[in-house]
């Protein structure tokens, strides 16, 4: 009788390079969405992108970095710097864009993910690398260009006032989750940010 052997899927895939990579994360993503990061293990992940566990270990120290690099998939965590001819309407624009990337799985994986760091310290460093560069890094181009127009000093873009308006999105979005309301946006950008950038450094 002829026994059909079970197929390893592993060996049976030879994918290379972009198309490896994009498996292995796209694997990480759904084992997030499914078993969270407290469950997610590189094992897991392997089986799911059928590549072995070697593989990752070869492109990634850890699970930790695995993970924000699937977080970024696609440009997940990146957001358009605005430009409307003004500040007010630049900065709202932005963390209403902000805002909408918070209410997709993206932010609840990222909301997830917070809640990890204190037991894990690498998970905890790439955070407040990478995700503070969600709206943060958009910021800098609107700031430059309301320095051009003269609605703002230079001396704000490199001072901690520059960021305020993401990070206090960022922060009710921690504490609250999304989505997040259109007026706690504006009383941000109109109660705490143009006060704050707008006066005399």
């Amino acid at each position: 009788m002829d026994v059909q052997q079970p197929v390893d899927h592993r060996k049976a895939s030879r994918r290379r390079g972009e198309e490896l990579e994009r498996a292995i994360l796209t694997a990480t993503l759904a084992e997030l969405a499914e078993v969270g990061y407290s469950g997610l293990t590189m094992d897991r992940v392997a089986t799911r992108a059928r590549t072995s566990k070697t593989v990752l270990y070869r492109r990634w120290a850890g699970r930790a970095e695995l993970v924000m690099d699937a977080c970024e998939l696609d440009g997940a965590a990146e957001v358009d710097a605005p430009d409307t001819g003004a500040l007010r309407s630049d900065v709202l624009t932005l963390l209403r864009r902000v805002s909408a990337k918070m209410d997709t799985p993206f932010g609840g994986i990222m909301r997830g993910l917070l809640g990890e760091m204190t037991r894990d310290p690498d998970l905890a460093r790439l955070i407040r690398e990478r995700v503070h560069r969600v709206g943060s890094g958009a910021i800098r181009p609107i700031l430059e260009r309301a320095v051009e127009r003269g609605e703002v000093d230079r001396r704000v873009l490199d001072s901690r006032r520059a960021t305020v308006a993401p990070d206090l999105l960022r922060n009710h979005f921690l504490l609250f989750g999304a989505p997040v309301e259109d007026e706690i946006i504006v009383e941000i950008v109109d109660e705490v940010y143009l006060p704050l950038v707008l006066r005399e450094p």
